[in-house]
């Protein structure tokens, strides 16, 4: 028997396993070629029809998503995927429709390539940290040279054929103090209009700690084992981001959006908070009271309760031995989903940002509430920063879309209370924020209306 989902539930596919072209420090799913040790890491056609039955068989939602990530999917090759939509095009039902994504680092897409992705209408996740000097602090090749270059040269294939791309940017030690330099090289200089900020967060164990912060890349010896990238410990990398730096980096990038680009640029974190703070969470497990809807798929089969668990201990087992759909619903899963809410500290279930967090993600709760409750997110100080400051745009944003307006009023709406709040400041006057900065230099330069 077939299980059916009225819900629907989300793969992450990953044909070529944890395999890649590039050697990026940060990269804890490098590590995870240990698990399949003498793989050859690439899905057989076999296993694809398999996957793309069950998963379409097993959905009633109107649309499907079939997602491809890696490690580096493409260097499976456009074979792989022209076969892949010949057989979604067979399996499917009429009233099914199929939204394609693939997430890659884009150093091996050319013209034929972008050709490929715009014929079928495929979303594009492209990895970029920034401009050339924050995104080649840790996103290097096996040599350890910078990639940006040749990024940038798969983006502009992407561009000329007018694909749909959203870009994936990490929030590391290396970028975390450049948000307006990061968040204007995208919006200016690669004129995207999606983006998302992934903190990076390479959580340890005092004895792995001197390792992992050397990297999970292969190093000088490209025949050395890696170490198994597991979620132990209650340490972080050199690398990681710092949850203060992070609550700055968002709310920072927040103030520039909310003055210049609601409505033009749309950043994941703000269209995730805006749909909570209205009352109708959805959509990113991050953020979301319970989780368990999204799992991985890896090139033998195996099925793990999420992207971010790949490791024996969350094995949910082989799609070519218990179909995808049971592995999805399994006791096992729901429970898994279940305990991103009932695993909560008190900390948090009595936090008045809890509606917008939820926790943030169970990966990166290791950390003690104040009163010594284990479960806290490493990120949490930086959460709370980031939610507390835009809570007036983000009700001004509720009311208008109450009231059958566009979000995109909000500057206009913001700039006139602003000018009644400052009315009669003199520009060398401490501003009434609190900043102690003068007027001038912090809400009167700010504000294009008052400045």
């Amino acid at each position: 028997m077939v299980v059916t989902f009225a819900a629907g539930y989300h793969v992450l596919a990953k044909p070529t396993g944890s395999i890649c072209n590039l050697d990026c420090e940060y990269c804890f799913f490098l590590s995870k070629e240990m698990l399949y040790p003498g793989d050859r890491f690439r899905m057989a056609d076999e296993l694809l029809e398999t996957y793309l039955r069950q998963l379409l068989e097993s959905h009633r939602t109107p649309e499907v998503a079939v997602a491809w990530q890696g490690g580096e999917p493409t260097m499976m090759g456009l074979d792989f995927y022209r076969r892949s939509v010949e057989l979604v095009d067979e399996l499917k039902r009429p009233d099914q429709r199929i939204q394609y994504t693939i997430q890659t680092n884009g150093v091996l897409l050319d013209q034929e390539w972008a050709e490929f992705l715009e014929a079928n209408d495929v979303l594009v996740g492209l990895s970029v940290d920034g401009p050339r000097q924050l995104h080649d602090r840790y996103r290097v090749d096996k040599r350890g040279l910078g990639s940006f270059d040749r990024v940038m040269a798969g983006y502009d294939h992407l561009r000329t054929a007018e694909v749909d791309v959203n870009v994936l940017c990490t929030v590391h030690a290396g970028n975390q103090g450049h948000p307006l330099e990061v968040y204007r090289f995208f919006r200016d200089e690669m004129g995207v209009n999606f983006i998302q900020f992934i903190p990076v967060v390479e959580r340890t164990t005092e004895t792995m700690l001197p390792i992992a912060n050397t990297g999970w890349k292969t190093g000088d010896n490209h025949n050395e084992k890696r170490p198994l990238y597991v979620l132990e410990g209650n340490l972080v990398t050199d690398r990681t981001v710092e949850p203060e730096a992070f609550g700055r980096f968002l709310t920072t990038v927040f103030d520039e959006w909310s003055r210049n680009d609601v409505g033009e640029v749309f950043v994941q974190h703000f269209d995730t908070a805006l749909a909570n703070w209205y009352g109708e969470p959805g959509g990113v497990c991050v953020f979301s009271e319970t989780c368990g809807a999204a799992v991985a798929l890896e090139h033998n089969g195996d099925v793990y309760s999420c992207d971010h668990f790949v490791e024996p201990d969350y094995r949910l087992g082989n799609i070519t031995e218990t179909p995808l759909a049971d592995l999805v619903r399994s006791d096992r899963q729901e429970r898994f989903g279940r305990d991103k809410r009932d695993t909560l500290p008190e900390f948090c279930r009595s936090c008045d940002v809890r509606f917008a967090c939820q926790g943030g993600c169970p990966k990166n709760r290791f950390r003690n509430t104040p009163d010594g409750e284990p479960g806290v997110n490493y990120l949490c100080a930086g959460y709370q920063h980031f939610f507390h400051h835009i809570d007036e745009p983000m009700t001004i944003m509720c009311d208008l879309l109450r009231e059958g307006r566009a979000p995109a009023e909000l500057p206009s709406v913001l700039a006139q209370r602003e000018a009644a709040r400052f009315a009669g400041i003199g520009r060398n006057e401490p501003c009434p924020c609190g900043s102690g900065d003068k007027y001038k230099k912090c809400h009167g330069a700010a504000n294009r209306t008052l400045g």
